[in-house]
């Protein structure tokens, strides 16, 4: 199971989708259906931001001075019950600019679940792993958007 916890540093995610919290309580039940683990209950923060802020993020923890869509920064400190295993913050520029294409909560839906991925330790440095992480990607976006 996951809890997610959400923070958004932007309004423009507000004017996006109206009730930004609703949506990722609903896509945290359609998960939890699918994945009724109740034994371990990993918890994990989307942060919702902005392009400068990732900027800031990126070249703070990777050396790259640009701004990117999504980074993930895994923990694994024990709660009570639960497991808190880190944060993912999304940039709504790059999601907004994408979602010309498909829709802005399809892309939002794949980044949340990519960053999720890596705070579980899946990576993409490798072929193989890409198309690991890529195929389980795949499988929970579709467990979401039934």
């Amino acid at each position: 199971m996951i809890k997610i916890h959400v923070v958004v540093d932007c309004s423009k995610w507000k004017k996006k989708i109206r009730n930004v919290k609703n949506h990722f309580k609903l896509k945290q039940r359609k998960f939890n259906s699918h994945n009724n683990s109740k034994k371990n209950i990993k918890e994990f923060t989307v942060f919702l931001t902005s392009n400068p802020v990732m900027k800031n993020l990126n070249n703070k923890f990777r050396r790259v001075n640009k701004p990117t869509d999504v980074l993930s920064f895994p923990l694994n400190i024990k709660l009570k019950k639960n497991v808190y295993i880190g944060d993912i913050a999304i940039s709504f520029e790059i999601i907004n600019k994408r979602s010309i294409k498909s829709s802005f909560n399809h892309e939002l839906d794949k980044m949340w679940i990519h960053g999720y991925l890596h705070l579980n330790g899946y990576d993409h440095v490798y072929n193989k792993d890409f198309k690991k992480m890529h195929k389980k990607e795949n499988l929970i976006f579709k467990q979401l958007n039934f």
